[in-house]
């Protein structure tokens, strides 16, 4: 949540600034600004609305300059006003800066300001920062040590880069914020994340806690929580910068779910082979478990529903696994030597999630991710990382990446079930494996003859949407009704078939649909729950394989193609994607930016 930019050594530093914004803006677009010194100050443009309405107004007085600084906000402290907008500065607008995070002692450091006559203008926790660092300069102090002293006194989450008018450097640090540095020929930049630069550079080093970074067109100096010179090595990110881009589509969750086949294929490559029923890890080899007797698997949101996925498929090979909502993982579950604790998180950076694994650690627990990017907070924090490899995801609904999480932990599952004294490997892991390689020809029929688009026209008058399923299909059905009520802001819940009758039959009306997901297995319990709401008036709508016979309860039906059971709902959860997209879209809602969310939820 919320998108820094910053550059230098540019002679166009506006429109990469803006460019990185644009970028960005999946990350938050509450508000945006920008801040660039012009050689005979600072300035600074920015408003509330979205970059597009930033960018109209810039494009009235284009202001020059090499060095500067941009964010979009998702609002924390204060709501969206040009006031709570960033940059922000200090009275005399020498210092400008940008922040993500929150400073929990900001109200302590604010009413101190206010008694030494400093004036405030926004509602941010962010404002205290600039009138710090002018603060410290009035005393004598040089930018550099003006901006060492203040974040000495901050408490709480913070990423935050400072242009000091004058001081011919950005300045910026990290504290359980990401921030990356980018470097190409001369050109540096500062961002939240890698897809701000991409299309500038590939060429990035990542920044750790308690580090300080000073740049300028010369270079980057780092010095570490001690205040000692540190190097940061240099990632190549292997990301097309295409990827960033809607291309032809009108929207970017379109293009992801799209894009799925593709980026499973990059998932499954190299790591399954059929027809020695084998699967490879590169980040793990026999052994690397020893004495492991228990996994937690902690995540949030989406990645929390596919967390739901992987533990059921590792409790059917024989290993006890558990999924957690990582801000319920508290001191109360037992934790220990014996435990793996698996981190699921797309961005690597999710603060809930991160404090988890922090936790689990601390316990003596051995500690894993599953994650997409290279170079994360918590790719660096735990013992062993293991990529998902689904390139960037711009869409703050997220697709491919469930997809690919589940997948990579239904790997994990095969490896833990070879590896764990406890494990259980399938006896059809020849025909699992290569139902996995089919996978991505499989998505590829669904999205060729898919009929949500023309489904989702005959449900837009219904009141409630309810998903059923269970087991596999149950994590499914959660994440069906999330995906629809992010971005259709319409009513829907994900249930276990069998909790319907517990409860929720009594909202069941006339007006409301119930997506019930059918495997090829036995699935009793849920057409006779999906049959008891029928026959109070709900709409039945299906999503089986091919050869299921559903004439019985579907009022109409979502077909999948015929695969592996325990696969048959990762083809359930594209239908259900489609769904929501086409149901907001035909309810014309701002897809790709669904209002009050952001794409990573980097403050707790």
């Amino acid at each position: 949540m919320c998108g820094i930019i910053a550059c230098v050594g540019t002679n166009d530093a506006v429109d990469r600034l803006i460019t990185g914004l644009e970028n960005l803006e999946y990350r938050g677009y509450d508000s945006a600004g920008i801040a660039v010194k012009n050689g005979h100050g600072v300035s600074i443009y920015k408003q509330s609305g979205q970059i597009s309405d930033l960018k109209n107004t810039i494009v009235q007085n284009l202001p020059d300059g090499e060095i500067g600084i941009g964010h979009t906000r998702w609002s924390t402290h204060g709501p969206p006003t040009d006031e709570n907008a960033h940059p922000h500065t200090a009275e005399s607008e020498r210092v400008a800066v940008v922040h993500n995070g929150i400073i929990e002692n900001y109200e302590e450091l604010k009413s101190d300001l206010r008694a030494r006559g400093h004036e405030f203008e926004s509602d941010t926790d962010t404002e205290v920062i600039p009138h710090l660092i002018e603060g410290y300069m009035d005393e004598g102090a040089d930018a550099r040590e003006a901006f060492e002293r203040t974040i000495d006194s901050l408490e709480g989450s913070y990423a935050t880069v400072a242009l000091v008018e004058g001081h011919e450097k950005l300045l910026a640090t990290r504290q359980d914020s990401p921030l990356v540095l980018g470097q190409q020929n001369g050109e540096y930049y500062l961002a939240s994340d890698v897809p701000a630069f991409l299309e500038f550079t590939n060429q990035v080093s990542y920044l750790e806690d308690g580090d300080v970074a000073e740049v300028s067109a010369e270079g980057a100096t780092i010095t570490d929580a001690n205040g000692e010179e540190v190097s940061r090595d240099i990632e190549t990110v292997e990301w097309d910068p295409e990827e960033t881009g809607k291309g032809a589509y009108d929207h970017f969750m379109l293009k992801e779910i799209d894009s799925q086949p593709e980026s499973l294929r990059k998932t499954i490559q190299g790591r399954v082979d059929p027809e020695a029923g084998e699967v490879t890890l590169d980040a793990l080899e026999e052994g690397d478990l020893e004495g492991v007797e228990q996994v937690h698997l902690v995540a949030c949101g989406t990645s929390y529903h596919a967390a739901m996925f992987g533990s059921n498929l590792m409790n059917r090979r024989g290993i006890p696994a558990t999924a957690h909502r990582a801000n319920e993982y508290t001191d109360t579950i037992p934790v220990d030597g014996d435990t793996l604790t698996i981190a699921v998180t797309q961005s690597g950076e999710t603060a809930d999630t991160l404090t988890a694994i922090r936790r689990a650690e601390k316990k003596g627990a051995q500690t894993l991710a599953v994650t997409n990017v290279i170079g994360s907070t918590v790719a660096r924090e735990v013992e062993t990382p293991v990529y998902i490899r689904a390139g960037p995801e711009i869409g703050v609904a997220a697709t491919k990446t469930f997809s690919s999480q589940a997948v990579t932990l239904s790997l994990l599952a095969e490896h833990f079930a070879d590896d764990l004294p406890q494990g259980t490997p399938r006896e059809d892991r020849e025909e699992f494996l290569a139902a996995l390689e089919r996978l991505p020809e499989d998505i590829q029929r669904l999205l060729d003859t898919t009929e949500a688009e023309r489904l989702s026209r005959h449900h837009l008058d219904k009141e409630a949407f309810f998903f059923i399923g269970h087991e596999l299909n149950y994590s499914v059905a959660l994440e069906g009704a999330l995906k629809f009520k992010e971005i259709t802001y319409e009513h829907a819940e994900g249930f276990p078939s069998g909790g319907l009758k517990h409860g929720p039959l009594a909202l069941v009306t006339p007006e409301t649909t119930i997506f019930t997901l059918l495997g090829s297995g036995p699935s009793t319990q849920t057409r006779s729950n999906a049959e008891e709401a029928r026959a109070r008036g709900a709409n039945i709508v299906t999503v089986a394989p091919e050869s299921v016979n559903v004439d019985d309860v579907a009022d109409e039906r979502l077909t999948i193609p015929d695969t592996h059971p325990d696969l048959t709902s990762l083809l359930a959860n594209i239908q259900l994607q489609l769904v929501s997209y086409y149901t907001a879209r035909q309810l014309e809602r701002p897809i790709d930016k669904p209002r009050n969310l952001a794409k990573s939820v980097t403050v707790r």
